[in-house]
């Protein structure tokens, strides 16, 4: 049955005529968020792990993490082609040489096909988006950025570090040089409701991005999040209500922008909240469901009559 929304590996397929998977790396990158130059505490949801795998802290170099996540994923999706996704922390925050470094020993292994790099818009520069566009003349280069949200309050609140003008920013300093461009938005966060999550899909929606990444906030042991939960001053989203909000935010992004996420996977000994965020499979199958009940599906409220 056809998909009602671009998903990554129907991009992928078509692009590279196979099944292409991603490959987390840990390379061992920090934050200004939590290095002091914005802040120490980071974001509210974030602990001092970052969604890193620990492979760097075990001294498992990027080589030897790449060909680790080949044999697995040849293994059960018979994967012939990789992408090496930079994922903990702000992956462009470092020197130039250690980039270039880094970058070019991920692209030399074997299979590798491109870069997925997450980061975030005050983490790059000139010299870094230079950088990426000569590998892009090669390879494919995904330059994700977290951004959240669109509205500054809830960056604020949620000490972000950075406003919504600052994405802006760095989309234009990445656009039109070969680089695909993906948005990592958060839903449910602090303070907003169903209109400030769709007034954030309408704002991506005009601009020059080719990706987004929905996840749903949840609640992590060692955050601040954790505090207001424990307090009762943050409530998360329902499991129906998060895939309600999921298809209407697909309605109003086009439908070339490729969905390479609708929830997110966190670690099971550090959830805390909601016991949903584990039921993965289930809740993608809820989305589906729901986007064939209402007839309805990505750029829906974009078309044209």
């Amino acid at each position: 049955m056809e998909k009602r929304y671009t998903d990554l590996n129907r991009y992928f397929k078509k692009l590279f005529g196979c099944r292409v998977q991603k490959i987390t790396i840990d390379a061992g990158f920090s934050c200004p968020n939590r290095d002091g130059t914005l802040s120490t505490g980071g974001c509210i949801y974030c602990n001092e792990r970052g969604s890193g795998t620990g492979a760097y802290g075990k001294s498992i170099s990027i080589t030897e993490q790449l060909i680790r996540g080949k044999t697995a994923l040849f293994r059960r999706y018979k994967a012939t082609k990789f992408i090496a996704y930079f994922q903990a922390f702000s992956n462009t925050y470092a020197n130039i040489d250690r980039l270039k470094s880094i970058y070019e020993e991920a692209l030399s292994v074997p299979d590798v096909v491109g870069l997925s790099i997450g980061t975030r818009p005050d983490c790059v520069d000139e010299k870094i988006i230079n950088l990426l566009e000569g590998y892009a003349k090669n390879h494919l280069i995904w330059l994700e950025y977290g951004l959240q949200s669109s509205h500054d309050k809830t960056l604020s609140l949620i000490n972000r570090g950075h406003d919504f003008q600052c994405f802006e920013k760095a989309v234009d300093l990445s656009k039109n040089r070969g680089i695909m461009i993906c948005a990592h938005i958060i839903l449910g966060l602090p303070g907003e409701n169903r209109s400030h999550m769709l007034k954030t899909a309408e704002t991506l929606s005009k601009m020059d991005i080719n990706g987004i990444k929905l996840h749903l906030l949840y609640v992590i042991k060692g955050t601040h999040l954790e505090t207001l939960y424990q307090q009762g001053r943050y409530k998360c989203l329902e499991q129906k209500e998060y895939s309600d909000i999921v298809c209407d935010f697909l309605e109003r992004i086009p439908r070339e922008m490729v969905i390479q996420r609708l929830t997110g996977d966190p670690h099971p000994e550090e959830l805390v909240a909601p016991d949903w965020a584990l039921k993965k499979a289930e809740t993608l199958s809820l989305i589906r469901s729901t986007l064939e009940k209402r007839d309805t599906w990505q750029g829906k409220c974009l078309t044209v009559s």
